[in-house]
């Protein structure tokens, strides 16, 4: 199985890192590919940075990693970035036996009957479900329940505990002129003040 890592990255950090680690060793992934999205449709008109510079901060922070790749599939598609579409064009590349993992928060868990074409995307990969620490764990047993009997999902629950980083408050850092020393990469820490991103 594939994991399939999708998400703004504005920027990536240790949480996202840390946990897909933890994820790739716990289901014995083959490898796990990181997914900027073009234009969120969660994240319309949050302070986020340009196309090129998320794809790079990505590629910087997973260099040292053989199990992780970065792919631009979402920022070539025209429009937002609708996982039912990033799947379709997956299993056309990789052919119909590839199994794929896509890895969420538990929070989005919860709010995945609202995405496109949810019983497609459960039709087309299996999901792993991180935990966070700003969602219920019996609303988490409440949603994979429901999906499993509504649309037959296969829903694998990762042990690993979410660290409480998040995207915003690094931007937020900055902008303050506050350090983000181990909060990401090194690589990634030096690209955000060269670009002077989140200023």
């Amino acid at each position: 199985m594939i994991g399939l890592m999708g998400g703004t990255f504005s920027p990536i950090h240790y949480g996202h890192l840390l946990m897909c680690e933890h994820i790739w060793e716990e289901f014995q992934l083959e490898k796990i590919i990181f997914m900027p999205a073009k234009i969120p449709p969660h994240k319309a008109g949050a302070q986020v940075a340009g196309q090129q510079d998320r794809m790079e901060m990505v590629r910087l922070a997973i260099m040292d990693n053989p199990h992780f790749e970065v792919s631009d599939l979402e920022m070539q598609r025209e429009g937002p970035s609708y996982t039912v579409d990033t799947l379709t064009t997956l299993k056309e590349l990789y052919g119909p036996k590839q199994e794929f993992g896509l890895i969420i928060g538990a929070d989005s868990l919860v709010q995945l009957e609202s995405w496109r074409e949810p019983e497609r995307i459960l039709a087309l990969a299996a999901l792993i479900v991180a935990s966070r620490p700003d969602t219920l764990e019996s609303s988490v047993i409440d949603a994979s329940d429901k999906l499993r009997e509504k649309y037959g999902a296969r829903i694998l629950h990762s042990k690993h505990l979410a660290m409480n980083y998040s995207s915003t408050e690094i931007r937020e850092r900055v902008k303050k002129g506050q350090t983000i020393k181990y909060f990401v990469p090194p690589a990634v820490e030096a690209y955000i003040y060269e670009k002077g991103l989140y200023k």
